[in-house]
């Protein structure tokens, strides 16, 4: 059978304790059953360097949101990171864009703390969305695991 290729939206890659989840637990456990695009290794640190070094951060940003783009585009489904107070803005909008796309989309929230408008689990546009895809949300990784599995 083959795998899904699976986009991760999530900001996990921007600090250690997210990043350490997203290295040890998250993504080898979601490898079991898809194919990972995962962005946060589309940039090298270095490429961020150099950018910073030569005055070029906007440029690198946009450069940056293409490659993600371009990530999205090849994926067969997303799988969007929900949690913490509110889903973070970078997640949502690729939520947004794959929605746009046509994309299956599936949201993982593993936090317990209320969020959203009532009736929906998070931001009521980004269930929508994730919703209307025909995916779903999910709150632990095993049933992430076996709604993705293709």
């Amino acid at each position: 059978m083959t795998k899904l290729k699976a986009y991760l939206a999530s900001p996990y890659g921007f600090s250690d304790s997210t990043r350490y989840f997203m290295e040890r637990v998250y993504v080898p456990e979601l490898r079991k059953v898809v194919e990972i695009i995962n962005p946060w290794n589309l940039t090298s640190e270095e490429e961020v360097k150099e950018a910073e070094s030569k005055n070029k951060e906007k440029e690198f940003a946009m450069e940056i949101g293409g490659r993600n783009k371009e990530a999205i585009d090849s994926s067969d489904i997303v799988i969007a990171a929900l949690d913490g107070q509110e889903v973070d803005s970078g997640t949502a909008a690729e939520i947004g864009y794959a929605a746009g796309k046509g994309k299956k989309i599936y949201g993982y929230r593993s936090d317990f703390r209320q969020t959203g408008e009532k009736g929906a689990v998070v931001n009521l546009q980004v269930q929508y969305f994730i919703e209307n895809s025909g995916g779903k949300i999910v709150s632990n990784l095993n049933e992430l695991k076996k709604s993705t599995k293709g």
